[in-house]
């Protein structure tokens, strides 16, 4: 029997969490059978976790920031941060199948000594133009990507610089570090690969107030992203889904 995909949430939030979670399982071809969901906001990493019970892991997106001083963070906010990065050793040492999604990019930058913060490349809800660099033209996980493409984003915080043993996948104007890898099979994008318009939707209604735009802008947003041409990054996550599930 093949063995489940770790889901690791991060939303406080049922109905974005929910919604996140159906998104994950319908663009990766998954069924809730083939995975093992943990809302770390609700529950810790179960004692004796082993990774080698799992095809690999896929973490999702939160309010949450990495770079944010201690003492502002929410207890759950910790908590869920200190969960995941307890993970990240045992994931980067053993190049155990990774894909990091929005958070999930500052978790591995962070893990890797990298520099996350809010000074720069920060992007509002909405869209981002991506590029796919050279390198991430032969990776595994981009095949049948095309070399540009529309992605849904919305962070306050990124990568600063490539971290040190990583290689830069895809870029963006307004953020370079859109996609990164380490070592073969640790993944991390900075876009949302699980979005479509309808998830985007759901997000900008429930995050309004948490301060990623204007609240007032919301029906603009809502607008843009029903409009928009977002069709490529649910290839990475397939890719990805495809590739280690054969191997597990």
């Amino acid at each position: 029997m093949p063995k489940p995909f770790l889901v690791l949430q991060l939303r406080p939030e049922t109905e974005a969490a929910d919604d996140e979670f159906a998104a994950i399982l319908r663009k990766g071809g998954l069924d809730a059978g083939q995975t093992r969901r943990i809302r770390l906001d609700q529950q810790a990493l179960p004692e004796g976790l082993r990774l080698d019970d799992h095809a690999g892991v896929i973490v999702g997106g939160g309010p949450g920031c990495v770079s944010d001083p201690q003492e502002e963070k929410t207890p759950i906010e910790a908590r869920i941060e200190a969960e995941v990065l307890s993970l990240m050793p045992q994931i980067t040492e053993r190049d155990f199948p990774f894909l990091g999604c929005c958070y999930g990019i500052g978790i591995l930058g962070r893990h890797l000594g990298g520099d996350v913060d809010k000074r720069a490349y920060s992007e509002p809800v909405g869209t981002s133009a991506c590029e796919v660099t050279a390198a991430g033209k032969d990776d595994a996980l981009m095949a049948g990507v095309p070399t540009a493409f529309d992605a849904f984003v919305g962070h306050k915080e990124a990568l600063q610089a490539l971290p040190d043993g990583c290689v830069h996948l895809v870029r963006s104007d307004a953020c370079p570090f859109q996609m990164l890898r380490h070592g073969q099979n640790v993944y991390a994008t900075q876009f949302h690969p699980e979005a479509d318009a309808d998830g985007f939707e759901t997000r900008i209604r429930i995050y309004r107030n948490k301060g990623y735009f204007a609240p007032e802008a919301a029906d603009d947003l809502i607008a843009m992203c029903r409009a928009a041409d977002v069709f490529a990054p649910e290839m990475i996550l397939r890719n990805f889904v495809t590739r280690f599930c054969s191997q597990a």
